[in-house]
This record gives structure tokens, sequence and C-alpha cells, in this order.
């Protein structure tokens, strides 16, 4: 299988097409996505990304927003960079609390968390890279609970990373949010497939 780094215009199906397959696609997804999520802690969890995860994205958006050729060139904008490049893996992270006023207090002790986000394996620990689209954190210390984060990864630790079995762990070392969980082997093995 061929690994598709990149998604286009041609990518796209036409609403009609969508709409056609999109409860075959929604459940082929729904199963990709499954072996594609940590937890870490009691409010943050990884979501890593691929081009199946964002061409979803893409076309659902078109399908809620039905904003069309306008539309599409945005979010194209917005999620094709999110698809792993072949040396690195992609995650959204975001810090999910459903109480408003207790969301409020945890993003605000947590400034720069995007800064203390890692992948251990082995010797090696990969830390995040934060997209910069935008400063997540804002001059009072409070951050935003949605983070887009790259995992740059030299070959050798992406031949690290893939090697069956392999213990991998996903941890935050801030301050606030000192947390540690163990990758199950199912997302290993899914995120190994991101790499060229």
């Amino acid at each position: 299988m061929t690994l598709r780094t990149t998604i286009t215009r041609a990518d796209i199906l036409p609403m009609d097409a969508f709409i056609a397959q999109r409860k075959e696609a929604r459940a082929r997804i729904v199963a990709i996505k499954r072996d594609r999520r940590v937890s870490l802690g009691p409010h943050a969890t990884f979501y890593f990304e691929n081009y199946d995860t964002m061409w979803w994205q893409i076309q659902e958006m078109l399908y809620i927003e039905k904003g069309g050729e306008e539309q599409l060139a945005d979010e194209l904008a917005a999620y094709a960079p999110l698809v792993p490049k072949g040396s690195e893996l992609v995650a959204t992270f975001m810090i999910e609390v459903d109480d408003p006023p207790r969301r409020a207090r945890v993003l605000a002790s947590l400034g720069h968390i995007d800064r203390h986000l890692y992948i251990e394996f082995g010797s090696e620990k990969v830390y995040a890279v934060a997209e910069d689209d935008a400063e997540r954190t804002r001059e009072d210390g409070k951050t935003s609970a949605v983070h887009f984060l790259r995992f740059p990864f030299s070959a050798t630790q992406v031949a690290a990373f893939r090697q069956p079995g392999s213990r991998v762990l996903i941890g935050c070392d801030h301050e606030n949010y000192g947390h540690l969980a163990v990758m199950p082997e199912t997302v290993r093995a899914s995120l190994a497939q991101d790499f060229a």
C-alpha cells in the first residue's frame, strides 16, 4: 500500500458521490480512528491523524456546512497540512472537560502544555512540535483546548518505533499535568504505518 501524504482537490469527492457512500465511509473511518486514539490523564486525548482522518474531516465539513468550492479551499488549507509526511506522527491533542467553569480553571493552569508532550520508546524521547498557525497560550497563561502537534522522528527512531511489540509511552511533563500512558500495541501498529 502506498503511503498518502497529501490531500488535493482531486481527492475530494463531489457531494452527491460522497453522500452515496457516506455511511460506508463513516464506518471505515470509525474503525481507523479507534486505533489512533490515546487518553492521557483525566482530561486529555491524543487523536493521531493520517490521510484518511483528514480526508474525512474535509468531506464532513463540506457536507455539514455546504460551502461548495469556496469552502473547499479553506478546508484544504486547514486540514491537508495535518497529514503526516512520512517521517512524523501528527496528532490533534484535546483537553476535554465538560463543566465550563472547571474547564476554564484547568485550561488556565496548563499554559504552554504543547511544549511538554512526548512519545517515549526504548531510549528515545520525541517531543511534540506545535503547529505554528497560532499561539495556543494566551498572555494570561490560559491554553487552548485544542492543539495540533507534530512528532518529528529520525530514521533510527522510525525503525525503533516500527518494531512489533515495542513498548511505547506517551506523556506530559507539565508541572500541572504530569501523566504517562502506555500506548496500546494496536495503536502503535496503526501509527507505524504513517512512516514511509
